[in-house]
């Protein structure tokens, strides 16, 4: 079995991207990492490089920031990358550049993709996500977080990244995939919160113009984690990769001092999900297979 994993970045360094411990966290799955490295001003091509000189293959491309729409440039910059793995590969495996593997799930991911490698039904592998918010502490558990995501999907089956970069599709029809017993963490919103607010500034350029950016966006130097809600204690461990960065934390995240409550709506369809284990009106971009 042949896996090829690819991943998009750009700037890492200086918007804090945890994108050594995102790379790091699938190379031991994959054969070889295709990175697509965006033009940068902060060393990140370099810090890309030193990663694995043997696995890891750079494609430097030049985001045409022009293009605002709903974050689209993020899915053709994953699209070049997936476009340049390996023909003979038999599944890629997408990583975002402030997404983490876990080590525990080392056996159900492999697992997965040699069960269903000969399927050729299956064309994408699902998984369960964590979203840490604020710290390493907490993690967000409300309607606004995506539960689910699909992260390993068959290459060279005409297969592209959709929309945000988000999921893919398959000629515009959402793909028909396995789930995985395996988590991602997701560790996105966790920055120094200048980092955070720099990213933030940065960023909604490729979904807004200048005009939104100016009404909606804060001009303040740090980034305000209090506009949350629905937060719980994490009281698992952390992937192996990303424990140097945590015990380089130096900033403090109280939750309990701002977390905004849930509106009624909110709190009733969270409560249905609960009980239920239905989350009702949940986006998918996905079809699942059933057994």
């Amino acid at each position: 079995m042949k896996v090829s994993g690819f991943t998009i970045v750009r700037n890492a360094i200086k918007y804090d991207y945890p994108i050594v411990e995102s790379i790091r966290s699938v190379l031991p799955f994959c054969d070889e990492v295709v990175v697509a490295v965006g033009n940068s001003d902060d060393g990140t091509r370099e810090l890309v490089a030193s990663i694995d000189q043997d696995r890891i293959r750079i494609l430097d491309t030049v985001w045409d920031e022009s293009i605002r729409e709903g974050g689209r440039i993020l899915a053709i910059e994953t699209n070049k990358a997936l476009d340049a793995v390996s023909r003979d590969a038999d599944w890629a495996f997408y990583i975002q550049a402030d997404e983490v593997v876990h080590e525990a799930f080392a056996d159900q991911i492999r697992g997965g993709m040699e069960r269903w490698k000969d399927d050729p039904v299956v064309e994408g592998l699902l998984f369960n996500y964590l979203h840490f918010w604020g710290s390493y502490d907490w993690v967000g558990n409300s309607r606004k977080w995506y539960r689910r995501e699909v992260r390993i999907i068959r290459p060279n089956h005409g297969i592209s990244s959709y929309k945000d970069a988000q999921g893919f599709r398959k000629n515009e029809q959402k793909i028909k995939v396995k789930p995985l017993d395996a988590w991602l963490y997701h560790y996105g919103w966790v920055k120094p919160p200048s980092a955070q607010q720099a990213k933030q500034q940065e960023f909604h350029k490729f979904w807004h113009n200048e005009e939104w950016l100016h009404e909606n966006i804060s001009r303040e130097v740090n980034f305000d984690y209090t506009t949350i809600n629905a937060l719980s204690r994490f009281t698992g461990h952390h992937p192996e990769v990303i424990q140097n960065r945590i015990a380089k934390l130096n900033w403090e995240f109280k939750p309990q001092a701002g977390v905004r409550p849930l509106s009624f709506r909110h709190q009733f369809l969270d409560r249905i999900e609960t009980l239920t284990g239905w989350r009702i009106g949940e986006f998918k971009n996905y079809k699942l297979i059933s057994d």
